[in-house]
């Protein structure tokens, strides 16, 4: 045999991947760029993109940036009166990717409540993209008292499971784009809780709405429409500020998902673990043998590693998004020759 050298550089894919979290798409309707993405961040021009007069869309963006803070971003999806929203989501993914979307501006029913989930469900079959939906719930309309919107909400979500779709009301005409930016807070990470006080309270919600009646929105409704699994705000009694209660969603009872920070947790995991085994495909060094197997628990662990960092600043712990992972929480299964599966918990 003749002697000689190769040097191979292998691609162990080590390096970081392109973050979605906290980047939302809006859609709404505005005076400008109607039919048009917009990207957006901390220094647009909002009159000069959106248009000089308020809108739903402008009026939530705004509130979305000012309460995400620092390095926010956001895409809006200018949607013509009579468009249609889900085509909107599906027109957006060709341009960017997102972590989920407020849909602005529309009547809800069961069906279109029904419709959001099931887009939830395309675009991963589709796109490998996992989405979760916040929906606007129109607010108290002027003829109405507040136990009357009560018993019309209960209604509403009533019989619905739909873990990816969280409903807002709209007591506030901004208040979808004040959770979705407390959401995009990178004070905090996408585990913590909006109910969280510590990062302050929602910023520039303005006067309690009043129902026909002019009686100020009670706690007790907010309670009420939060065991209906609406995601409200809350507020404590000699306590300043207005905070949320929660970040429900529609998942069933005694699911998993039923607040929003572990869905978003879930989502981060598969996003990462999708590319991980799309690395591998085809890898013979990937196989059924103990080595390999080992090897691979910790090439598929490197997310969930990550995730669980914590820091500990002037003798306070910060912890990460996840525990640590353990043995056993990665778990590989070859089915057959072709065809494996890994699980991760």
């Amino acid at each position: 045999m003749w002697p000689y050298v190769q040097i191979n550089n292998l691609n162990q894919m080590q390096g970081p991947v392109t973050e979605v979290e906290r980047h939302l798409l809006f859609i709404g309707s505005a005076a400008s760029n109607t039919g048009k993405l917009l990207s957006l961040n901390t220094q647009s021009d909002f009159d000069t993109l959106l248009g000089e007069g308020d809108s739903e869309l402008k009026t939530n963006l705004l509130a979305s940036r000012d309460n995400a803070g620092q390095n926010w971003t956001a895409a809006a999806y200018v949607l013509p009166e009579d468009g249609d929203w889900l085509a909107a989501v599906r027109t957006a993914q060709q341009t960017q990717s997102f972590e989920g979307v407020v849909v602005l501006g529309q009547e809800w029913d069961q069906a279109g409540i029904n419709a959001a989930h099931a887009l939830n469900q395309e675009l991963i079959a589709k796109w490998g993209r996992w989405q979760f939906m916040l929906l606007a719930v129109p607010g108290i309309a002027d003829e109405q008292d507040w136990a009357t919107y009560e018993a019309e909400l209960a209604t509403l979500q009533d019989g619905i499971a739909a873990s990816s779709v969280s409903l807002v009301p709209q007591l506030w005409p901004t208040l979808a784009g004040a959770y979705a930016g407390r959401l995009c807070n990178r004070a905090v990470s996408i585990a913590d809780s909006p109910c969280r006080v510590k990062t302050g309270a929602l910023v520039g919600l303005g006067n309690k709405p009043v129902d026909k009646d002019g009686i100020p929105l009670p706690l007790a409704t907010l309670q009420t429409l939060e065991q209906n699994r609406y995601s409200v705000t809350m507020w404590y009694p000699d306590y300043d500020g207005t905070y949320w209660a929660d970040g429900r969603t529609l998942d069933a009872e005694g699911g998993d998902y039923q607040v929003i920070e572990n869905l978003r947790v879930a989502y981060k995991v598969a996003r990462r673990m999708r590319l991980r085994a799309i690395a591998r495909i085809g890898d013979r060094s990937f196989n059924s043998t103990p080595g390999s197997t080992a090897a691979a628990i910790m090439y598929f662990g490197k997310d969930l590693r990550e995730m669980s960092r914590s820091a500990t600043i002037a003798g306070i712990q910060f912890p990460g998004e996840i525990m640590p992972p353990t043995d056993g929480d990665i778990v590989i299964e070859w089915k057959n020759k072709n065809d494996v599966a890994i699980y991760a918990q």
